[in-house]
């Protein structure tokens, strides 16, 4: 397994993160119960991200009664636009408090902080006015903003749980967990916004229950040995290593080894701390940090102006916009459900063909089916016996942005930045990412009003077409490199030998 798979996506690198980089010789053999046991602490680690991936995906299944004229509170178009975007202007916030959180109380009481800042958000939304416009506006907005923080919260300390818990074989896919849980957790809010069409309220309630039982399973979960090793608690690491590693003897060999490799990656990393560092505005001048800085931004740009988040956050709507003939929750549930079995696929796909391949197939389907679209509104089949198409390239559209434009951002903002500058890059680039997210979300009502459905359809391919573009001549394939070689790549090191499917950066 490549290094750069084993490295969790975060927005910011907490100190005691170094330590999961003990080498292979001081694991412990993995064995069939280890491993049993280590995929169980990470799938109950991840229960926490369902949650979030509720608050994502709930504007689509509120927005059409909280902007339908039949009901006693309706919400403007600007005021249906800002409850839908304005998460996405607070992840970035929650990402960094993540990174704090994760050094100063650990793994395990960030994923607390997690569960119970969601619980109020579905709290406040539970209990929204039903008689007051104005004052159940600012009871969304702040439950939106509430849940915002989560989202952010979550992009890191499930995943970064995973990769310290789990052996190097199991890494890669259990650090893939985060992203399948967050369409886990859209899937359900889709399918419960099926079955209580006209009581959002009871959804969020709903929502609520299901965070507070995620609370719950986090008490029996063992905090991070890496952690423990890092904050001098070298006596508890040990005992919790072992439950992980499911060793019973006491001072055995190989877990002394293990916790005798983490404590020198730790002292290691505080060494090259208390030595004197060039400033981040110094480090971002070298071409190893703006190269990939600018691939990343640019990457994040065709990812969220090609509509894939559009289509996550106002699903139902967009359903009704595309012309689809079956109803629009259940439009929203089918996409929900391709996004969590394309997720799974993704992890089998990217091992196996890398990085660049998968992109360039997902922008030519990503473009093939807006502009089919497009043609379905200009020329509607709601009535025809082809009703079934928009449908179809509906499905086929997240099917195809999962499988490159959707998750690669994402899992490569990890991959190709230096580790010295790694936290501070990857948080100014999914910082960015949620500000183009926030940007398109608010926009695309307007753009709707504005200049039609066919016309946001056609952009939204055009984009597409141009992010297929960007891959060939500038997205660097990182599959089968070291961290170190990805960083030599940037930096144009001669010792690097190209592959002959990257490009120059």
């Amino acid at each position: 397994m490549d290094k750069a798979r084993e490295t969790p996506t975060t927005p910011a690198d907490p100190p005691a993160d170094k330590a999961t980089e003990a080498t292979a010789s001081s694991i412990v053999k993995l064995t069939k119960r280890a491993a049993i046991t280590q995929v169980l602490i990470a799938v109950v680690a991840n229960i926490t991200i369902i949650s979030s991936g509720m608050g994502i995906g709930f504007p689509s299944i509120a927005m059409m009664e909280l902007t339908n004229s039949t009901t006693s509170v309706v919400l403007t178009e600007s005021e249906a636009s800002w409850f839908a975007s304005i998460t996405s202007i607070m992840c970035p916030f929650g990402g960094l408090l993540s990174g704090y959180l994760l050094d100063k109380v650990g793994r395990k009481r960030t994923l607390y902080c997690i569960n119970i800042i969601s619980i109020i958000s579905w709290a406040i939304m539970s209990f929204a006015s039903s008689t007051d416009e104005s004052v159940l506006f600012v009871e969304l907005i702040v439950a939106r903003v509430i849940i915002g923080i989560a989202i952010g919260l979550s992009s890191t300390p499930a995943s970064v749980y995973a990769a310290e818990v789990a052996h190097p074989r199991l890494r890669g896919r259990l650090t893939l967990l985060t992203a399948g849980c967050t369409g886990i957790g859209m899937l359900l809010v889709y399918s419960l916004g099926y079955m209580f069409k006209e009581d959002w309220r009871y959804v969020c309630t709903i929502c609520g229950v299901f965070t507070g039982v995620s609370l719950i399973t986090v008490i029996p979960l063992p905090e991070s040995p890496s952690w423990l090793v890092g904050k001098k608690r070298p006596q508890e690491a040990e005992r919790y290593l072992k439950v992980i590693r499911a060793i019973k003897e006491d001072n055995h060999p190989e877990i002394k080894a293990e916790i005798k490799a983490l404590e020198e990656n730790v002292a290691r990393f505080r060494s090259s701390e208390s030595s004197k560092k060039p400033s981040k505005l110094v480090q971002l001048k070298k071409p190893e940090v703006y190269k990939p800085l600018w691939i990343m931004c640019t990457f994040f740009i065709f990812q969220q102006f090609s509509g894939i988040f559009v289509i996550i956050v106002y699903a139902a709507s967009f359903s009704v916009e595309a012309g689809v003939a079956i109803d629009p929750f259940l439009s929203a549930v089918l996409v929900g459900l391709t996004r969590v079995l394309t997720t799974i696929l993704m992890s089998f796909i990217s091992d196996k063909f890398g990085r660049r391949p998968p992109a360039l197939f997902s922008g030519f389907g990503m473009a093939c089916c807006m502009f089919g679209l497009a043609a379905c509104a200009v020329y509607p089949v709601t009535d025809t016996p082809y009703n079934w198409i928009p449908t179809a390239l509906l499905v086929a559209f997240i099917f195809t942005a999962t499988l490159g434009f959707l998750t690669l951002p994402f899992s490569m903002n990890a991959e190709v930045y230096p580790t010295k500058v790694r936290g501070f890059a990857s948080g100014l680039t999914i910082f960015f990412g949620y500000t183009m997210s926030f940007i398109i979300l608010k926009s695309y009502p307007t753009m709707v009003s504005a200049i039609g459905n066919e016309n946001v359809f056609l952009f939204f391919g055009l984009v597409s077409l141009l992010g297929i573009v960007f891959v060939y001549f500038f997205l660097p394939e990182t599959k089968g490199r070291t961290l170190q070689d990805i960083e030599d790549y940037f930096r144009g090191s001669k010792s690097v030998d190209a592959d002959k499917n990257d490009t120059k950066a």
